[in-house]
């Protein structure tokens, strides 16, 4: 089971001073794990809860794994809500990318980014924010498949990200990778 101290110390651990919109995400991130008694219970809309999702590099560590959200309508990462069974929250980013797209991929060693977002009301869930801790991992393959969550999934060259609306937290967050590697 998640530690909520656990995850605030991880978080703490990511740092990239041209990155203000992390940071100030992280400074959020860190108050609600720090504050809130169910930081990771999917029911808790106030302040919203932890999420987590994986930048998933291909093979060639140039492409980057997208899924285009069924129910948001745009291309995003795989990732999600955390679940009881989830080891660490790089776990849960892990679990997130397979149950999405069925790729095979290595473990997560650090935070590689941070952001909230808000989430529209649907499902009797109302309108509340995702605390979103962002993992880099590579595939050990091409291989994917589309769930029941996604219109598609596919495997996006960063010279399309602006015609995919790519987030900007995601296009810094790739940079940030492929710099360190």
């Amino acid at each position: 089971m998640l530690d909520a101290q656990t995850v605030a110390t991880l978080a703490r651990s990511f740092h990239d001073p041209t990155d203000g919109q992390a940071l100030k995400s992280l400074e959020l991130i860190i108050h609600l794990l720090e504050c809130s008694p169910h930081p990771f219970s999917r029911d808790q809309f106030t302040p919203g809860h932890i999420t987590a999702s994986g930048m998933v590099l291909a093979p060639d560590g140039v492409h980057v794994l997208l899924v285009h959200h069924r129910r948001l309508e745009r291309w995003l990462l795989p990732g999600g809500h955390v679940e009881p069974g989830d080891d660490t929250i790089a776990a849960a980013a892990r679990r997130e990318v397979i149950e999405e797209t069925g790729a095979i991929v290595t473990s997560a060693a650090s935070i590689a980014g941070a952001d909230v977002h808000g989430i529209p009301a649907a499902r009797g869930e109302p309108y509340h924010l995702h605390h979103d801790l962002l993992f880099a991992f590579r595939a050990a393959s091409r291989e994917i498949r589309v769930s029941e969550e996604s219109h598609a999934v596919i495997w996006c060259h960063p010279d399309e990200f602006d015609r995919r609306q790519i987030p900007g937290n995601v296009q810094r967050a790739y940079r940030r990778i492929l710099s360190q590697r």
